[in-house]
Order: structure tokens, then C-alpha cells, then sequence
């Protein structure tokens, strides 16, 4: 296998699953800010941004797991885990990633560059959370939600109140769905001595993911009526409140396949919710 190759593999080129639970909030927020008609060049820059951001964190990541991984069936064979990359080729892809990601943003008003900052810094500091956390995916849900103030910040030079709650609710739908991933790997991480919110929430971990599905869903459907949205959107919300129950179905016996269909199924409820926000602009 080629470098190029490998360094797709350590930046998850391909698995895009990755991509998707940060862009859809990202999308949520650009419609949101802009009342249904974001400009397409911000856009834009927002996509390839959170493509190339989150590749830079799976590097990162990588280089901090890397003596964990080595234990972990699903991650042993992870290019830099295995040794046919070295750390320092894993830090030079996450920093040129970063930096072509905050060349995008230099169009960009002075409060989005401020606040891409912090969200370099919380990107770049996951990793080591899971040493000491018990619930490291409530600051994952910062990280992939970043995108929310920043698409604001883009579009209205400010970031509202109600932009900070939809961060919280990407934060209780990051521990959803990473708890659902982290139910695959429990075996191995309590053997390493990783701390995952599946181990924290112990047996009372598919009720947890239930509960913080519904308190993400909530809030959304707060905030969207706060800014006027209404019936496309509700149906949007109803839509993805079915997937979360149909998630249920995949992990209420812990069967680890299962949980990860779960985990990546949450694609479809980051879009039902896109759906409902743009269809209430673009019809309601």
C-alpha cells in the first residue's frame, strides 16, 4: 500500500461517517442563521472546512491512541497503530489539514477565525480526555458541533443565545451516538483502562442513549420554533425521533454489530433534521 494510501486510511477518507455527523449540524445552523438563504460560498467553505477538520482529528486522534490501539480488535490495524506510518507523518497530515482549513476561513469576518481557534484547541485535546473523563463524548459533542456558533459567527457576525443551545443539543446527540460506538468497543477499553460513557452508564447504558436522544430532540424543536420554523420542521424532528426508536431496536441487547448499524445509522436522523429545517424555509 502506498504512503498516499495509508494517509487516507489514518484520515478515514473512507468512511465519511465521520464527515456527516459534523456537517449536518454545521448545515442546521447555516439555514438557521440565515433564514433559509445562506450564501453558497459560505457554505462552501464550511463543507470542505469540516471535511478537512475532522480528517485533521482523526489524525490526531490516531497519534494519541496509538499505544491503546495496539489492543483494541477494531483499531489494531490502523496505519499508525500497525508501524507502516510514523507520529510525526500523523502530525504533519493534521497540521497541513488545519492550516489549508484555516486558509478557507480567511474570507471569513473576525469572530468565525476567533472562534475556529477554540475549535482547533477542543479538536486537538479530545483525544486526551478519554484518559481522565468518565463521559469524553460530552466534549466530542462540543468538538463535532463547533460548526453551530461558527456558522452564525459566518453569517450574523454574532453568536445568539439560541446558538449555543443548539450546541447543546449536539452535545447529548455526540453522547447518543458515541455511546453507541462506544458499546463495541467496552471489552477492550475497560481491559486499557479507556474511559468511554458506555462504561460510565454501565447496565443503564441503552436507557442513557434514549434519554440524551430525547433531550437533543427537544431542544432542537425549541429552538427551531424559537426561529420561526414550524410545520416542516416538526415533521423533520418526528422523523428523526423514529430513528432514535428504531435505534433502540438495535442495541437493546448490546450485540455489538448492532450498536455500530446504530451508531452509523445516525446519518439519516442528522438529515431528517435537515430536511425539516430547509423544506420550513423553502415551503412553510
Amino acid at each position: 500500500m502506498t504512503k498516499l494510501a495509508l494517509y487516507f486510511r489514518l484520515i478515514r477518507a473512507d468512511k465519511p461517517i465521520g464527515i456527516l455527523l459534523l456537517l449536518w449540524p454545521t448545515l442546521w445552523a447555516l439555514w438557521m442563521a440565515s433564514g433559509g438563504e445562506p450564501d453558497p460560498v459560505i457554505v462552501l467553505i464550511f463543507v470542505l472546512g469540516t471535511a478537512l477538520m475532522r480528517s485533521a482529528g482523526c489524525a490526531i486522534n490516531d497519534y494519541a491512541d496509538r499505544d491503546f490501539d495496539k489492543h483494541v480488535k477494531r483499531t489494531v490495524d490502523r496505519p499508525l497503530t500497525s508501524g507502516r506510518i510514523k507520529g510525526w507523518e500523523a502530525l504533519m497530515v493534521a497540521a497541513v489539514l488545519a492550516i489549508v482549513s484555516f486558509l478557507l476561513i480567511l474570507p471569513l469576518n473576525t469572530l468565525t477565525k476567533q472562534l475556529s481557534v477554540l475549535a482547533v484547541i477542543v479538536a486537538g485535546t479530545y483525544p486526551y480526555f478519554k484518559r481522565f473523563f468518565a463521559i469524553p463524548q460530552a466534549y466530542l459533542g462540543i468538538a463535532f458541533g463547533f460548526g453551530i456558533p461558527m456558522a452564525f459567527a459566518a453569517v450574523q457576525d454574532t453568536v445568539p443565545s439560541v446558538a449555543w443551545w443548539l450546541l447543546v443539543a449536539n452535545v447529548f446527540w455526540a453522547v447518543a451516538y458515541d455511546t453507541e460506538y462506544a458499546m463495541v468497543d467496552r471489552d477492550d477499553d475497560l481491559k486499557i483502562g479507556i474511559r468511554t460513557s458506555a462504561i460510565t452508564f454501565g447496565r443503564f447504558d441503552v436507557a442513557a442513549v434514549m434519554l440524551c436522544y430525547g433531550v437533543a430532540l427537544g431542544i432542537d424543536l425549541v429552538c427551531g420554533w424559537m426561529l420561526g420554523l414550524r410545520w416542516w420542521f416538526v415533521g423533520g424532528v418526528a422523523v428523526a425521533a423514529g430513528i432514535a426508536l428504531y435505534h433502540y431496536t438495535l442495541i437493546r441487547e448490546r450485540d455489538r454489530m448492532r450498536c455500530f448499524a446504530a451508531f452509523r445509522h445516525n446519518n439519516w436522523l442528522g438529515a431528517a433534521l435537515f430536511a425539516g429545517v430547509a423544506l420550513d424555509y423553502a415551503l412553510g
